[in-house]
């Protein structure tokens, strides 16, 4: 009885506390609401231009040197979506007018994170006004999931469609004398078939059609849906491209044909008067005209109205595993350069094990994201992410999110989480195992290099380029490759709650759209980053109610848990060859698919 009263007590002090907390923000919010109400003018729009590849999370926090001698760090959707946010819940505000530059080289599933902040900004009741000069599919889908969409009268509708390429070197490597001989678990497991093959083979074919065929079928269906036409009509409109703006407003894919400097103009609604002071970028001695104001996020936050809200005092973490996954630590080359498989980032399994750890020890924690976007690497550092992964998931809900790939080891190192979100254009699967070598003898006797190896041990060089792959260390490779397809496939048979036969259909290095995934059990639903933060909150069981915010917070390790790049320096070149040396020899686990496009 003691307990129960103490018990009780405490809930009743935790439940007055939380309630002066809340009174005092309300308080605080609702005096600088009213300075805000005092200010003169008006507030109809905020412009936030978008360019660049939109990276999911926003990187750690920079150091003072770092942030007045590095480029700054492209928007990110996390603090895009924290801007949109604050619109919505200001309700001295009309929209947005988002003015897209180059989105480049954001992927699919990005595209589509960035249609869902537009798609929930105007549930919130705004204006989402999309003004782009460039209207390939890229563009266009992003701004067919506003609310008007305005164009240069100069611009050209370029929906050309979806394509996609593959290069085979095998030839080419020939002609230098060189020789690759690569082991895969099938057919469909082609990440090494631009190496050793001279030509697409059909299972190639098979796969990159399929992914080809939900692409563009899941494309043209939301662009119908959102310009309300028929999907028919939009593959119609993409066959005739490209098409004048002119040809486009006819056709009902534009809305508006208008110059970036007369936005103002165009959206005024007749609500109030002509402007008594410039708006931003307006030369002086234009004419008066009664338009809307149109203000920078610079200028519009602290302008905005805000709605008074309490953070809860647990919190859900984000542990971002991004790039090639190696052994040992996350890192970037010293420099970058336009050399293959050389640049991006590295995602370390000591690294992300460790920031793996600090999750699962804070009791404050009440859940996990591991954002996944990685075409794969090393199967040891793969499955040493999952165990450690595994081990959080025994303690926390553990939600899995996928960026534009999340396949081969990405989708490994996943796949003990309880719940697997991803868009539907996210490319995931690819189960399956492939080793290979290269023969450079050849190479050596056309530059007339003279190579003497010795060795101690049968197989001491089994790794090397020196010479083919002899009959017995094919063998060795293969039962290799086939002991690490077998522990594949039981850790995803294990997590997915599949049966062999059932995932044995779909694996054998198969790759899937996130909805295919979603229709062969591999993923559990569809959504952005938002999206999984509501749904990891509910497998947490935590109920946030409108006065209130469930924070999360990015881990990064020591310094971010990455390298940033350095001035080059003389010294550096030992640890460039050493970094590209080892880069390569992860590359042929990764999926080269490149979807273009037009």
């Amino acid at each position: 009885m003691k307990f129960d009263f103490w018990k009780e007590l405490n809930r009743e002090l935790d439940e007055a506390w939380r309630e002066l907390r809340f009174a005092w923000r309300r308080a605080w919010v609702g005096l600088r609401n009213a300075l805000r109400r005092a200010r003169p003018g008006r507030l109809d729009y905020v412009v936030l231009p978008l360019s660049g590849p939109l990276p999911e999370r926003s990187g750690p926090p920079r150091g003072f040197w770092q942030r007045r001698f590095l480029p700054p760090e492209p928007v990110s959707l996390q603090q895009l979506n924290g801007w949109l946010r604050a619109i919505a819940d200001a309700d001295n505000v009309k929209g947005v007018v988002f003015v897209l530059g180059r989105l480049s080289p954001a992927g699919l599933a990005t595209v589509q994170n960035l249609r869902r902040s537009l798609q929930r900004l105007r549930e919130a009741g705004k204006e989402a006004i999309v003004f782009t000069p460039n209207l390939d599919l890229t563009h266009y889908y992003v701004a067919s999931a506003g609310s008007r969409i305005v164009v240069p009268p100069s611009a050209q509708f370029e929906l050309l469609g979806l394509r996609v390429e593959a290069v085979f070197l095998k030839e080419a490597l020939a002609r230098a004398g060189v020789e690759a001989d690569i082991l895969q678990i099938s057919p469909y497991k082609t990440a090494g078939n631009m190496f050793d093959k001279a030509e697409m083979t059909p299972e190639q074919r098979e796969q990159l059609s399929w992914l080809l065929d939900d692409n563009y079928e899941h494309l043209s269906a939301d662009i119908a849906a959102d310009r309300e036409l028929d999907q028919a009509t939009v593959q119609g409109l993409v066959d005739r491209g490209p098409l004048t703006a002119a040809e486009a407003l006819e056709a009902g894919l534009v809305d508006d044909l208008a110059y970036e400097d007369e936005l103002p103009f165009l959206l005024y609604d007749g609500d109030g008067a002509a402007a008594a002071d410039s708006p931003e970028g307006e030369a002086a001695g234009e004419e008066k005209r009664p338009r809307a104001r149109l203000r920078s996020w610079s200028r519009a936050g602290p302008l905005l109205m805000e709605k008074a809200r309490l953070p809860l005092g647990r919190f859900v973490g984000v542990v971002s595993l991004e790039g090639m996954i190696v052994a040992g630590e996350s890192q970037q080359p010293p420099i970058d350069l336009p050399l293959p498989f050389v640049g991006g980032l590295v995602a370390g399994h000591e690294t992300i094990n460790r920031l793996l750890r600090r999750a699962e020890r804070n009791k404050r924690m009440a859940a996990l994201i591991l954002h996944v976007d990685s075409g794969g690497g090393s199967a040891l550092a793969s499955d040493l992410i999952w165990r450690q992964l595994q081990r959080v998931a025994r303690k926390k809900p553990v939600l899995v999110y996928m960026g534009n790939v999340a396949a081969s080891g990405g989708y490994y190192a996943g796949a003990a989480a309880q719940h697997i979100m991803c868009q539907p254009l996210t490319l995931t699967g690819s189960i399956g195992v492939l080793a290979g070598r290269f023969n450079t003898d050849g190479l050596y006797e056309r530059l007339h290099v003279t190579r003497t190896v010795l060795s101690r041990g049968k197989h001491a060089t089994l790794y090397s380029d020196v010479g083919p792959l002899e009959p017995g260390e094919r063998e060795l490779l293969w039962k290799t490759i086939s002991t690490v397809y077998d522990q594949f496939l039981e850790v995803v048979a294990t997590g997915r709650d599949l049966s062999r036969e059932q995932l044995e259909a779909v694996a054998g290095g198969r790759v899937w759209t996130g909805r295919q995934a979603i229709a062969h059990h591999l993923a559990d639903s569809h959504g952005d980053f938002v999206d999984a933060v509501e749904k990891v909150a509910g497998l947490a069981e935590i109920r946030v109610a409108a006065h209130q915010m469930l924070p999360v917070a990015n881990l990064h390790g020591p310094g971010g848990g990455f390298r940033l790049p350095l001035p080059f320096r003389p010294s550096d070149y030992g640890a460039l060859v050493e970094t590209y040396r080892r880069l390569y020899q992860q590359a042929l686990l990764l999926f080269p698919l490149h979807l273009r496009w037009y």
